[in-house]
């Protein structure tokens, strides 16, 4: 059974002063009655005159129902609740700036519990039942592949922050999904393209390749081989891969470390690939000689205390290289800050890609005057693409689209330029651990096709 998580209105009396909308009674998520009807301090640079625009918005305007198909629980429960965190920050910031149309966002959740068939049941429920105009989900490329076709069928738009399989791709590509797709977080394929530049940067002619056997160690791995042998290196040995249900026991590192290539790409998720790391440090296979490359799956704080020290206290992950969406945007801090006094902890790994998906949905409601999914996919490319005034602020995107201009959306995790397929155009951070056991960022690479026109 779907786990719906729903939060109800406290304060049905509750009138914004200013703010050109009223509280709206209902059983789903009105955001701004989580903090008692006061605006939580957490706009980047919120317009000091907030004045009513309901002199702009069409007396027929719904408010817009914004579904969250996240993983609350099983095995990807550890980035579910902190981008549902994330998106109620979000929305309590819109709903304290004259929402959209005048009117409260309204939130409503469903947990898919990591699993592609509830997910499925999950974006029934959103689409059939709640009938929101847009869905930011899933995490799980599978879970997401399994809902679109609901999210299609019934013309709302879904917009994930972290599902990256080609298989979306190549279906929107083929029409399938009706442009009805979109996505924050660069797919697959762009970053299997983008170790391969960051291999041939560090000056790597072999490399093997260690990689789970599901959508997200099959694109990588895919896209990696193929780029790295166009720019010359060789992939070493046959690659190997895992499947997505084995213990440490089931994974044939040896294979991949044997002959001592320059290099080993990883691909995995923390504690499993934790574990292959140091097992094949202690059993001697990886030595000085051989480098490791490793996905943005594997980029946690605790990864060099996971793999654990050598004899001589050296942190063995240390000098270890990978790559993750890049979040150095000049919002970023101001995000990071406003993100730990609200919930008294760091934003997670999705979490910025979480607030652009929203963000850019809200946008596209704001532009198109409407809050149907048809209406808000024609805007996505409007406000989030070239060219345009560029901003990163909500609410003064809000206002600048108000008055009829046109934006370009830069978001906290950077551009959010989306292809012709709802792809967005890969810009990664290049990160180490040093000797103290720390994440460090070195580096940029960018990869992927260019954006679309508007």
């Amino acid at each position: 059974m779907v786990r719906s998580t729903k939060w109800h209105d406290k304060a049905a009396s509750c009138r914004r002063t200013g703010s050109g909308f009223k509280m709206h009674r209902s059983i789903v998520l009105l955001l701004v009655a989580l903090t008692g009807c006061t605006t939580v301090p957490i706009s980047f640079t919120q317009p000091a005159n907030r004045r009513s625009t309901s002199t702009l918005t069409p007396a027929n305007a719904e408010p817009l129902k914004l579904g969250l198909l996240f993983s609350l629980s099983g095995s990807l429960a550890r980035y579910g609740s902190t981008m549902q965190d994330t998106t109620q920050m979000l929305v309590e910031t819109v709903n304290g700036c004259n929402g959209v149309l005048g009117q409260a966002v309204q939130l409503l959740s469903e947990d898919d519990q990591s699993s592609a068939t509830v997910g499925r049941t999950a974006m029934r429920r959103l689409a059939e039942v709640q009938r929101v105009g847009a869905v930011i989900g899933a995490i799980g490329s599978e879970v997401s592949n399994a809902a679109v076709d609901i999210a299609v069928k019934n013309q709302v738009v879904q917009i994930s922050p972290a599902s990256a399989s080609s298989v979306l791709t190549e279906r929107a590509q083929k029409g399938a999904l009706q442009g009805f797709w979109f996505r924050t977080m660069p797919p697959d394929p762009v970053q299997g393209e983008a170790l391969a530049r960051l291999a041939q940067k560090r000056g790597f002619k072999t490399v093997s390749v260690l990689a789970i056997d599901n959508d997200y160690g099959n694109s990588i791995a895919r896209s990696f081989e193929a780029t790295f042998k166009q720019l010359g290196g060789t992939v070493s040995g046959s690659s190997n891969r895992y499947s997505p249900y084995a213990a440490l026991y089931g994974v044939d590192f040896y294979t991949a470390f044997s002959g001592q290539p320059d290099a080993v790409l990883i691909v995995a998720e923390p504690y499993l690939g934790s574990e292959i790391l140091k097992t094949a440090f202690e059993s001697g296979l990886w030595s000085g000689n051989t480098k490791v490359l490793l996905t943005a799956s594997m980029k946690t704080e605790n990864l060099a205390s996971r793999v654990g020290q050598s004899i001589d206290g050296r942190y063995i992950a240390s000098g270890v290289v990978g790559i993750a969406p890049a979040t150095s945007s000049p919002v970023m801090e101001a995000f990071r800050d406003n993100y730990k006094k609200r919930f008294n902890r760091a934003p997670n790994l999705y979490d910025p890609n979480t607030w652009d998906a929203a963000a850019v949905t809200i946008l596209a409601a704001e532009a198109a005057k409407a809050t149907s999914g048809t209406a808000i996919k024609g805007k996505i490319l409007e406000v989030a693409n070239p060219p345009g005034l560029e901003v990163s602020d909500i609410c003064r995107a809000l206002a600048l689209v108000r008055e009829g201009k046109d934006i370009n959306y830069q978001g906290v995790s950077g551009p959010v330029d989306f292809t012709k397929s709802g792809d967005v155009i890969g810009s990664y951070e290049v990160w180490t651990i040093d000797y103290t056991g720390k994440i460090k960022i070195d580096s940029t690479i960018q990869a992927g096709k260019d954006p679309a026109g508007k």
